[in-house]
């Protein structure tokens, strides 16, 4: 119940003035080199969400200073996909940059986009949107996609724009935002581990975080397959079971396969990749 009593009093509090909240300090160390892309995900993601949100964004990038193999490219990478993936798209989203936008103006004043219903009803408070979501489920309505409309071409538009904006207050009460705070505090640990286990890899598993994009069925198949190559791969030559000298090389070959929605091809390659590590001296074809 708190949860969205602070979602009310930050509505209000949008509607007749600006943030007062402290803003996102950056910790203490990051490299030099490192600081425009942290920066940059700060002014992201205080746009994006709030200045909480951005803290706790600096609060993630925190576990990376000072780490045995994180040299400031890989570190600033790092920063900049974090922040992208923080940022996830959603219908709010899309009603925020269209905002953003010189009303009226150009061939996309008016933007029409397709949206899953659930993924419409996942974007709202899990209190709303779960009972919602279940209704649709059980009328067999949960994958048909519905046009939405976001159009700043008339005062109406705008009007409707700024509603569906103030919506990102309830963002981290939904059940899409349970899922990417899953999915990022999953990823940052696969980091740490291979970190640990196999450092020739931490790049391969740190530009893994750019299969998750968008929104739909893209971003489904996605969410997929980055979860198959982890299970499959990553996770078993972390944990010892599985003997991999090149992993990079194994994540790059699975992540070219083309996806399909039920991830069969997937599967296959990586089954055949686990078929060649049986050993602790074998290598990979």
């Amino acid at each position: 119940m708190t949860g969205f009593i602070n979602v009310i009093r930050n509505t209000l509090t949008e509607l007749v003035g600006p943030d007062h909240s402290t803003p996102a300090v950056l910790p203490a160390g990051l490299p030099d080199q490192v600081l425009p892309a942290a920066r940059a995900g700060v002014a992201l993601l205080t746009d994006y969400q709030s200045q909480a949100y951005a803290q706790l964004y600096c609060d993630r990038l925190r576990r990376f200073i000072g780490r045995r193999g994180v040299d400031d490219a890989l570190f600033a990478e790092i920063a900049r996909l974090l922040a992208e993936r923080m940022a996830y798209l959603d219908a709010i989203r899309i009603a925020q940059l269209k905002l953003q936008e010189a009303p009226g103006q150009g061939r996309h004043a008016i933007d029409v986009r397709r949206f899953r219903c659930d993924e419409l009803l996942g974007a709202l408070p899990v209190i709303a949107g779960g009972p919602l979501l279940r209704m649709v489920e059980i009328v067999g309505c949960a994958h048909r996609t519905v046009p939405i409309r976001f159009s700043n071409a008339s005062w109406w538009g705008i009007q409707r724009l700024k509603l569906e904006s103030s919506l990102r207050h309830s963002r981290r009460l939904s059940a899409r935002y349970a899922v990417e705070r899953v999915w990022v505090e999953r990823w940052l640990h696969m980091i740490d581990r291979a970190l640990t286990r196999q450092p020739a890899a931490v790049g391969a598993v740190v530009q893994m975080a750019t299969m998750i994009e968008g929104y739909g069925t893209g971003y489904r198949t996605g969410m997929a397959a980055w979860h198959q190559i982890i299970d499959g791969l990553a996770k078993p030559v972390f944990d010892g079971p599985l003997v991999l000298p090149d992993l990079a090389a194994a994540i790059a070959r699975a992540r070219h396969v083309p996806r399909d929605p039920k991830g069969e091809e997937l599967r296959k390659v990586i089954a055949e990749i686990r078929a060649g590590a049986c050993n602790p001296g074998s290598t990979m074809a």
